[in-house]
């Protein structure tokens, strides 16, 4: 394992979490002065469960507002010890019903949830139909054209690999360096609904919202499948289409070392379509 070696303070002992949500109600994962995100609330359960102060995480990859989790990972350190499925009950008790604890399992001190990452992995799920969507409203994207999916498979081919995704990137990203490798996209449609899947070393702040513009551009055939070619070299986000809603997008989350024992799914990957 090639992770970093970081100590926990002395006497506690380094806990992973798998966290699952939806992302609707919160102004996205990062704690924010307001309180109004995943994060603010899960380290608010973390400490009413342990009565021990406040605990604070860190996550695999941040999500934007309105984005949901699957299989969102978070490390801290904490002076007491429990079984892993006390954890798990424990901190749901302290949580509203649409964030949810998973899993808890105790790593070594090497571990860490951002670092530790080998790549990172999202869904979008988008609904494809002449009326707006009702009941799965806020969980899927939507687009009333119907899509090509051998155009949006071509265009989808040229991000493979590794590039500067600076066309893809929001003005506010904080990222070192625009330069990712896209190990996987993969296409598929079930019904009335596309499932679009990405692998990368790591994302752009609205890298994949960006990506999804492109896409459904080329899918409807506003532009061609070549068009990609163009907005990828062009390295300038004006090139690119509109940032894309983000209410289908879903961190599927990270791949770790087999060696960490951690869970690579959640119960909600069989759910969604």
């Amino acid at each position: 394992m090639s992770s970093p070696q970081i100590a926990s303070p002395s006497g506690a002992q380094r806990l992973a979490l798998g966290v699952s949500y939806h992302g609707g109600a919160y102004e996205g994962w990062q704690s924010q002065l307001s309180g109004l995100t995943v994060q603010d609330r899960l380290e608010q359960a973390l400490a009413q469960f342990t009565a021990q102060g406040p605990i604070q995480t860190l996550c695999a990859g941040r999500t934007d507002s309105g984005v949901h989790g699957l299989m969102q990972v978070v490390h801290f350190d904490s002076p007491i010890e429990r079984p892993d499925n006390a954890w798990v009950r424990g901190t749901n008790r302290f949580l509203p019903p649409d964030i949810s604890v998973q899993w808890a399992r105790q790593v070594p001190a090497s571990f860490h949830a951002r670092a530790s990452a080998l790549s990172r992995r999202y869904a979008y799920v988008l609904l494809e139909s002449p009326v707006r969507p009702s009941v799965d409203a806020g969980r899927v994207g939507w687009v009333f054209r119907p899509l090509n999916q051998d155009a949006m498979q071509q265009a989808a081919q040229v991000l493979q690999g590794e590039h500067d995704f600076t066309s893809f990137r929001a003005s506010s990203c904080q990222a070192h360096s625009p330069v990712k490798r896209m190990s996987r996209i993969v296409i598929s449609k079930r019904g009335a609904y596309w499932r679009f899947e990405f692998e990368a070393s790591a994302f752009l702040h609205h890298m994949i919202r960006n990506i999804m513009g492109c896409l459904v551009a080329i899918g409807s055939g506003k532009y061609p499948a070549t068009w990609m070619t163009e907005v990828l070299a062009a390295k300038s986000r004006d090139a690119a289409a509109p940032t894309f809603s983000p209410d289908g997008l879903y961190f599927l989350g990270p791949v770790y070392d087999e060696a960490f024992g951690l869970p690579t799914r959640t119960p909600a990957f069989d759910w969604l379509p």
